[in-house]
């Protein structure tokens, strides 16, 4: 789509969107009007999938998909070509949105929870403070997967952690000992010795995993208590069981489970 740029043009608005786990149904219905009226729709993937990600969690419903277009997202642990992708894709959207266009961001669960978008938005401010934007949350991944399994985030004053898993198991289990409920994501790898740990604290019963919500070979396990790092579930995914995942973890306390 292409607009004359002239003196009088209105700069367009840029929106950051959380879709969701992965269920079409748990999309915003603010969500969808931003998406209804975007001119530009990017939808990031990783560099190792075939297809993003958050644009599946919109199969289905009734948007302009004709103004997708799929950008790889990078998160590769340099802070400095993460800082150049987004600084040079932040200049691009501002150019968008001097054009007059409107400019619509996927990302996958909440907007700005463990996202991508929290340095999109960053970029933004720095490139374009001028322009027009805002971010419209998401349903997490861990609070669906706490709604499928049936498992309480938080009770009374209960405190509750949320983290991307720690490399050193050591870290893990300290965590566990010092919270009542502990959340963890990014998994990946990490969840054959993460399922050995919580077998060893004999918590597995007391812990819940989501794997791939509402997309193809999801995993809504409600107890862990039969699975061990040597009995992951059978089937395509099996390897990949930590990926695109959330463990909800609750620690024991006296008269817990009584």
């Amino acid at each position: 789509m292409t607009t004359q740029i002239t003196s009088q043009t209105t700069p367009g608005w840029f929106a950051g969107l959380g879709v969701g786990p992965g269920q079409p149904g748990l999309l915003p219905v603010a969500s969808l009007d931003v998406l209804r009226g975007a001119d530009v729709i990017y939808a990031p993937r990783s560099r190792v999938s075939q297809a993003s990600v958050a644009l599946a969690a919109l199969r289905d419903l009734d948007f302009p998909a004709g103004r997708v277009q799929e950008i790889e997202f990078l998160m590769d642990g340099d802070d400095a070509r993460i800082g150049g992708h987004y600084a040079a894709l932040a200049e691009q959207i501002a150019g968008q949105q001097r054009q007059g266009l409107n400019v619509a961001y996927l990302t996958i669960g909440d907007a700005m929870t463990y996202s991508t978008l929290g340095y999109l938005v960053s970029a933004l401010r720095r490139a374009a403070p001028d322009l027009p934007r805002r971010v419209l949350p998401g349903v997490t991944s861990y609070a669906a997967a706490a709604a499928l399994t049936g498992f309480p985030l938080g009770e009374g004053r209960e405190r509750v952690l949320i983290l991307p898993c720690p490399d050193e198991l050591a870290e893990l289990r300290a965590d566990i000992a010092s919270h009542d409920v502990v959340v963890l994501m990014k998994v990946g790898r990490r969840l054959p010795v993460v399922l050995d740990l919580l077998s060893e604290l004999g918590l597995l019963e007391h812990c819940a995993l989501a794997h791939r919500l509402g997309l193809d070979g999801e995993v809504i396990l409600p107890s862990l208590e039969s699975l061990r790092s040597d009995t992951l579930p059978d089937g395509p995914d099996a390897a990949r069981l930590g990926y695109l995942s959330v463990l909800l973890i609750r620690g024991v306390r006296p008269g817990r489970f009584a």
